[in-house]
């Protein structure tokens, strides 16, 4: 085909009014059928896919050629387009009304025999995908992912821009602060002994935009985060980063609604009905168990302790004697038999709970549980009414210290309520966090961050640990989406935060001092607030892991197969950084290459 263009339209935007049209295609071999001589195939490209017909003896074309072509192989095609004949369209495609007739080809690039189908009917171990992600992302649930996360970020930066924000980047080589997780360290090579961090997230950065006069600033950030991968989490993302002077807490929440809007009726074609709602962080824990609760159905978690305040139920009794909570959850008819029942007695001791109690609605009121007989009638009634029992329903009861039993009612709510195949989104704003909150050594750390403004700075002298905070998260159907906070402008009330956590005034200066200072000229009220791209999308696609969504990402060990990383690396290298390893690393290496070499 020389040097002419090899393509002129996209092979998923043929329709019938294109009868007629002469035009070049290019893309992959989908599938491919040979009806007797004549050749059938299903040609690819990001706009989807078209049926081209290939006549090995028709004049331009090589038999050979045609009849070599295999899965996966890059050609370029030209021919006129032509209606399917009656009765050969394919209603499953946007393209089914039409097929192009091809007197010209060109293998632009065969193929190897693939590692794996790339038919999103055939299931593929996840780690052979990775492996392969460059074949993977070809797959249509993929690449329709990867074009939905490109319209995301297309529709956030639009907002931004319309709301006169300005997108600025900051350094992804910075100094060590504290933000909740493990940093991931780059040595210097230049000032051995030393390391940069990679930003957790454009924190402080965005705040000195702030106190440099950019009243509006937002970024696509790429974050690191050195913390154990789940569904939702990557060492690597990417996050809708934005702050706004002179701003509070509801500028920052009318901001988000808007986004959240613009994003969904993108991906979703739906409208999310707005304002919000809202929970505090102690509203949301008492009635779902969780700061991020999913309130697409009921099932609230209710105190009890009233109720069995005089129980002679001997369990109930210690634990209330003891200071501790009773409280349950209505199930629903659950319809379980015994042995289902038992099954959610040991998933709540597997989620930490000393036992549970299930009771069963039965006819005519009456209650079917192993505790039943320990019951009084004010009990029963009480607990029927309390948890708006019917009959068939199952009620879930635990008893122990207050922040475990709402942490397992919380977790078997959801086991037991959260819907599968729904479209249904519910979008929550989760207001009045603490401050500060206890950390595993009994010292406190902050619940966001150290940069978080309280609501009262004089509470916080006095009590830290009842310190309400302006900080806020978004959720979407009992996932965070992302937190925010209105920030401390005062550099004195944010000295104390510091000391408070436990940061001598001398290590506060030496880690902080060059923020600390910059507090010190002029700087404005200011609030902000950061969307996790990945997990947005994920929830707006139906995908349950953001690994999905992300185009090259790590499994969940933290490895990508692909490439191969993480990677031992030179000695030579590791000199240069004035790094040593230690002996026990250098005899697993050891171990391992024995172990290697045995093999």
């Amino acid at each position: 085909m020389g040097a002419r263009t090899l393509k002129d339209r996209g092979a998923g935007s043929l329709r019938r009014e294109d009868v007629g049209a002469r035009v070049r295609l290019a893309g992959w071999v989908a599938r491919r059928r040979d009806h007797g001589g004549i050749v059938f195939v299903d040609l690819r490209d990001h706009t989807g896919v078209v049926q081209i017909v290939l006549d090995p003896d028709a004049e331009g074309l090589s038999a050979e050629v045609v009849h070599g072509l295999r899965a996966e192989y890059c050609i370029a095609v030209a021919g006129g387009v032509r209606a399917r004949p009656e009765g050969t369209e394919n209603p499953d495609l946007a393209t089914g009304a039409v097929e192009v007739a091809v007197d010209e080809l060109e293998v632009l690039s065969p193929a190897d025999p693939l590692p794996f189908q790339l038919d999103d009917r055939v299931e593929v171990d996840e780690v052979r995908r990775l492996q392969y992600r460059y074949l993977d992302l070809r797959r249509p649930r993929m690449a329709e992912n990867l074009v939905a996360r490109a319209r995301a970020i297309r529709t956030m930066r639009r907002v931004m821009d319309e709301l006169g924000f300005l997108e600025i980047e900051t350094p992804t080589l910075i100094a060590s602060t504290p933000e909740g997780a493990r940093d991931f360290l780059v040595p210097s090579r230049l000032q051995p002994g030393h390391f940069y961090a990679l930003p957790q997230s454009p924190q402080l950065f965005k705040q000195l935009l702030m106190i440099g006069g950019v009243e509006r600033y937002y970024q696509v950030a790429r974050c690191w985060r050195d913390e154990d991968l789940r569904a939702d989490r990557q060492f690597e993302f990417t996050q809708l980063d934005f702050e706004g002077a002179f701003w509070d807490q509801e500028d920052v929440l009318e901001v988000l609604e808007e986004l959240a809007v613009a994003v969904t009726e993108e991906l979703r074609g739906v409208t999310p009905r707005r304002p919000f709602p809202r929970l505090s962080f102690h509203e949301a824990l008492e009635r779902y168990g969780t700061d991020k609760p999913d309130l697409r159905f009921g099932m609230e978690i209710t105190d009890l302790s009233d109720v069995f305040a005089g129980t002679g139920f001997r369990a109930f009794a210690e634990v209330l004697a003891a200071g501790g909570t009773v409280r349950g959850i209505n199930a629903g008819a659950l319809g379980l038999a015994r042995s289902g029942l038992d099954g959610l007695v040991e998933r709540a001791r597997a989620l930490g709970a000393k036992g549970l109690v299930w009771i069963v609605v039965e006819d005519h009121g009456e209650l079917r549980s192993p505790v039943a007989k320990f019951l009084d009638d004010d009990e029963r009634a009480g607990l029927v009414a309390r948890l708006g029992a019917e009959p068939g329903d199952t009620l879930l009861l635990m008893a122990d210290e207050r922040l475990l039993v709402l942490e397992v009612l919380g977790r078997l709510r959801l086991d037991l309520g959260r819907p599968e195949g729904h479209d249904e989104l519910a979008y929550l704003f989760v207001v009045d966090y603490p401050v500060f909150e206890p950390g595993d050594d009994g010292q406190l750390v902050p619940a966001h961050h150290p940069f978080t403004a309280p609501v009262d700075v004089e509470t916080m002298r006095r009590n830290p640990a009842e310190a309400l905070a302006k900080a806020y998260d978004l959720v979407l159907n009992g996932t965070e989406l992302g937190s925010g906070s209105v920030r401390i402008h005062d550099p004195a009330v944010q000295a104390e935060v510091l000391e408070i956590l436990g940061f001598a005034p001398e290590e506060a200066e030496r880690r902080f001092g060059w923020f600390l200072e910059a507090l010190r000229y002029g700087t404005p009220p200011h609030a902000g607030f950061a969307v996790g791209i990945d997990r947005f999308v994920s929830i707006l696609r139906n995908e349950p892991n953001i690994r999905e969504i992300i185009p090259f990402p790590k499994t969940q060990s933290g490895q990508d197969p692909l490439t191969g990383s993480p990677s031992r690396v030179s000695d030579a290298q590791l000199a240069e950084l004035g790094i040593a390893l230690r002996p026990e690393v250098l005899a697993r290496w050891a171990e391992e290459a024995e172990g290697s070499s045995g093999e």
